[in-house]
């Protein structure tokens, strides 16, 4: 082991979780509360990944068409739940063709989680990231995570990669692909406050693009993408904008991220003038909030025992081994002005699974989030928060039932496993 003179300290756990993430979040959530000792590894200093950094809303709960189908339960529900309580969640109808989603207080959401984590017994570690794996033959064993205090070793029976890069995995020897000349684009997204909210919701998707499109051809704005979208927010004044687009960017390359961050910022200042400037009710905006950072969506993808495909989706494919479903549209955020979608037939969802989220040729790992095993145009679909926490809690379910069968993830049985998410609220059929 490279690295046993400079180890600080040694710990063990049945699970490992790493990525605090909305998938590893959930995952750590789902393995404690079946009573597995649990460890989570989150390199900031809170819960939620994307959910609390970047984004406000959840979407793929429900799917789009004429009618909104809930197709996501359990832990998601109780998150939900706890938002609605401290009055800091809305649900917005079908607007942008992606669904009915739920906005929330990114703030209070990070209070959620950790409280949610810390009262299933979760023992959560911030501030440290894994930087490399241990393993026995073809079995992962741990991870060196380095932290504050040095370099950490933790020992772990089950270990869950919910890192979004696969950084687990691809330390593992993992098969996996990059996303290559088809990456989708990455996204800095910003909070507006001062807005007249009744005044700005009037202002129609084609109204907001056809503004654009005007701004753009005086040419006094540089505005990449010629689409996007600002919504309302739980609280008063506020809106908040999916609208910068940053392509052909590697996000496992920390120089290319460095760039696209710079890049993202620059962009949502351009965006946040254009809205001042030609769009009613935003007259007297100003920029209250930048992202925490850049929001990737698509780089390292693992090979699985299944690859979940572009034809399962749009066919609405049902497996055996289901643990999630999925109605979200593809929604293909290329580095053009435009956005691509395609939709499934109205009110129809896929199954997510099992097998997607075991990695080939590695025993003792799963892998949750956007870096499950599928293709390009499928992670367009199965990326949505709703589905990378139903990932999670069907992983942390999965560990806590080989801990107790004394099995390996993979040869976990999927009826015992289905029956136990169908006990805790998730949604298979």
């Amino acid at each position: 082991m490279p690295y046993q003179a400079n180890i600080s300290q040694v710990v063990a756990t049945d699970v490992l979780v790493v990525g605090g993430g909305s998938a590893g979040a959930t995952a750590a959530i789902a393995a404690a509360r079946q009573g597995a000792k649990t460890l989570l590894v989150e390199r900031y200093g809170f819960l939620g990944g994307i959910s609390t950094q970047v984004l406000d809303t959840f979407y793929g709960f429900y799917t789009p068409g004429t009618q909104a189908r809930k197709v996501i339960g359990g832990i998601p529900d109780d998150i939900v739940a706890a938002l609605a309580d401290q009055g800091k969640v809305i649900y917005r109808p079908n607007t942008y063709g992606a669904g009915q989603g739920i906005t929330y207080d990114p703030q209070t959401l990070k209070i959620i989680w950790e409280r949610l984590a810390q009262r299933a017994g979760v023992r959560l570690l911030y501030h440290s990231f894994v930087m490399d794996v241990l393993t026995a033959g073809e079995r992962i064993t741990g991870v060196i995570a380095a932290t504050k205090a040095g370099l950490l070793q933790i020992n772990a029976k089950t270990i869950i990669d919910a890192s979004g890069d696969a950084d687990v995995a691809a330390a593992a020897g993992v098969p996996f692909e990059f996303a290559g000349e088809q990456v989708q684009s990455l996204t800095t997204t910003f909070h507006l406050i001062n807005v007249d909210v009744e005044r700005a919701a009037k202002v129609s998707k084609n109204e907001l693009h056809e503004r654009m499109a005007e701004a753009i051809s005086s040419g006094r704005y540089d505005l990449p993408r010629r689409e996007g979208s600002v919504h309302i927010n739980p609280l008063p004044g506020v809106m908040v904008t999916n609208m910068t687009r940053v392509g052909n960017i590697d996000a496992t390359d920390p120089f290319q991220l460095t760039q696209a961050e710079i890049e993202g910022r620059r962009q949502a200042q351009e965006y946040a003038r254009f809205l001042v400037d030609w769009v009613p009710g935003y007259e007297h905006a100003d920029m209250g909030a930048l992202s925490h950072q850049i929001g990737v969506r698509e780089s390292r993808r693992i090979f699985g025992d299944y690859r979940l495909t572009k034809a399962d989706v749009l066919a609405g494919r049902k497996f055996e081994d289901a643990i999630a479903q999925c109605g979200a549209p593809i929604e293909d955020h290329h580095s053009g002005s435009d956005t691509k979608w395609q939709y499934l037939p109205d009110g129809a969802t896929y199954d997510i699974p099992f097998r997607a989220l075991l990695p080939q040729k590695v025993d003792g790992l799963l892998v949750v989030g956007r870096c499950l095993s599928a293709d390009h145009d499928a992670h367009a679909s199965v990326r949505s928060m709703g589905q990378c926490m139903a990932m999670g809690q069907a992983a942390g379910t999965a560990a806590a039932l080989s801990l107790e069968t004394q099995s390996l993830p993979r040869e976990v049985n999927i009826s015992d496993l289905q029956t136990r998410l169908r006990d805790l609220g998730a949604v298979l059929d």
